[in-house]
């Protein structure tokens, strides 16, 4: 007879299948041992022989019967794998602690992540850790502190984590673990893959892209259509001129934008750094010219946007959208939903696609994903990847969407969720799913500060303080500065 051989869950933790659970009964060991003694069977003959192998193969079979069934049911101490179950990890209880350097209070933490965590968890204490003066993720590593999971923007991430020593290669415990990667938007693990050598330093749980904002009193006011889903900038820049005017002393801009956010998350997926030869690209890749002239010149060229940046010397930013509502249209994130809802509240607001260059069309911004990593630090990686792979779930990321938080999973229930239980439910949610995401270039781990630079000099660009060739060499020459006095440092 061939020993069978199951494989069982005991509190987290995979046992031999001899050790059978059985309903209402204690663990034991479940043995089939054939007894014969020779000179009966002489005695009894061919028939008895055959009865008696009979019974016994009944008895085996019940016997089977009984492992199998054992070995379907979850004795209850994992949490389950489709909703981002345990594997090898135990179910004692544990303290899973949690630290962001973006400064989100603790209610914020909570009401994303925390509280459903806790719920579908009891027995581990969920921490988190709030970066506040003092409390820097360098001095938290200086004092000793130890901490589970990191989490913040890309970009940040990988300077953070990686500038600090503490990512580790995730992919021995998401084989451990059972985690399905491939139900994830995958720019977002490309992304962080790129950045990682290949290897998987922080899976992303929530994400962002950039959509334009409307403020559709003014485009009543000023007898204009709305703009729709699907436009490309060359459309927009036409509404923009006709909703740019000086009236009853109140000058009115057609358009306005982030700068930041969309060279960090622009289209044409261009790196800020040529990792290879650890240089700038703003003057050597020949994809910045027509982003630059396109996003950054021609919408501030009429004569309204000359004046009052002459006279203010500040572009129009977020609260001239939100506040002075004398804004039209901003591109910028679409977390705003839930960042800044009650500034959203007092405006007549809706939003549409982010616009896409006609060379590049259906491609919307790059993916603004939240990585969350587990560190160095760590007391307990298993218990750790345990509650990011129910982040990741269908059950956990239909929450968030709901919350109006973008989530990273590729499933449409999911996604066609977004928004349901906002306070703008009623808006046009799907605007955020309508582009396709351009891919995430690597990064390197000072590239939040080639960002800035970038940023700073496309900002002289909208104020015509400077060509874009002026423009683009003084930042290539201030961003390879700042690459070669990161070396330095290492």
């Amino acid at each position: 007879m061939k020993a069978i051989s199951k494989r069982l869950v005991r509190n987290g933790r995979e046992v031999d299948g001899d050790a059978v659970s059985i309903p209402g009964g204690s663990t034991g060991s479940a043995r089939c041992r054939l007894y014969t003694k020779n000179e009966q069977f002489h005695q009894r003959g061919d028939a008895r022989m055959k009865k008696t192998i009979a019974v016994w193969l009944i008895v085996v079979w019940a016997l089977m019967t009984v492992l199998a069934g054992c070995g379907k049911k979850d004795d209850g101490g994992g949490q389950g794998t489709e909703a981002g179950g345990t594997t090898g990890t135990s179910d004692e209880p544990v303290e899973i602690v949690f630290y962001s350097s973006n400064g989100d209070p603790a209610e914020s933490f909570d009401y994303r992540f925390g509280n459903s965590i806790r719920k579908k968890f009891p027995n581990y204490t969920i921490k988190y850790i709030q970066s506040t003066k003092g409390n820097s993720l360098p001095e938290l590593i200086a004092a000793g502190t130890k901490f589970d999971i990191f989490f913040i923007s890309t970009g940040n991430y990988e300077s953070m984590m990686f500038d600090n020593g503490l990512e580790i290669d995730m992919d021995p415990l998401v084989k451990k673990h059972n985690v399905d990667l491939s139900k994830l938007e995958p720019t977002v693990i490309d992304g962080i893959r790129q950045s990682s050598g290949g290897k998987l330093t922080g899976i992303p749980v929530h994400t962002n892209n950039m959509v334009l904002y409307y403020n559709k009193t003014l485009f009543d006011k000023f007898g204009v259509s709305y703009p729709k889903d699907g436009m490309t900038w060359d459309e927009v820049l036409e509404l923009s001129k006709k909703l740019t005017r000086n009236e009853g002393g109140t000058q009115y801009y057609g358009f306005t934008t982030s700068a930041n956010h969309l060279l960090r998350m622009n289209a044409y997926s261009i790196p800020n750094v040529d990792l290879e030869k650890q240089a700038p690209t703003i003057n050597a890749n020949g994809k910045w010219k027509p982003f630059f002239q396109t996003v950054f010149l021609d919408p501030f060229t009429d004569a309204g946007y000359k004046e009052q940046l002459d006279k203010t010397n500040k572009v129009p930013d977020l609260n001239a959208f939100l506040k002075d509502q004398n804004v039209a249209m901003y591109a910028y994130l679409s977390s705003l939903v839930y960042v800044l809802p009650d500034d959203l509240q007092k405006l007549n607001w809706d939003m549409v696609s982010l616009p896409v260059f006609k060379d590049n069309p259906g491609v919307g911004s790059q993916s603004y994903p939240f990585y969350f990593g587990i560190t160095k630090l760590s007391r307990h990686p298993d218990e750790a990847m345990n509650v990011l792979n129910y982040m990741i779930s269908d059950e956990f990321q239909m929450e968030l969407a709901k919350k109006g938080i973008m989530p990273v999973a590729k499933n449409e229930t999911v996604q066609k969720a977004l928004g349901q239980e906002s306070p703008f439910k009623d808006k046009n949610f799907k605007a955020v799913f309508h582009n396709r995401f351009a891919p995430i270039p690597a990064k390197a781990p000072y590239d939040a500060s080639i960002v800035a630079i970038y940023a700073k000099y496309a900002d002289q660009v909208i104020k015509q303080k400077m060509d874009i060739n002026s423009a683009f060499r003084k930042a290539e020459e201030e961003a390879a500065k700042t690459i070669a006095e990161y070396k330095a440092k290492k």
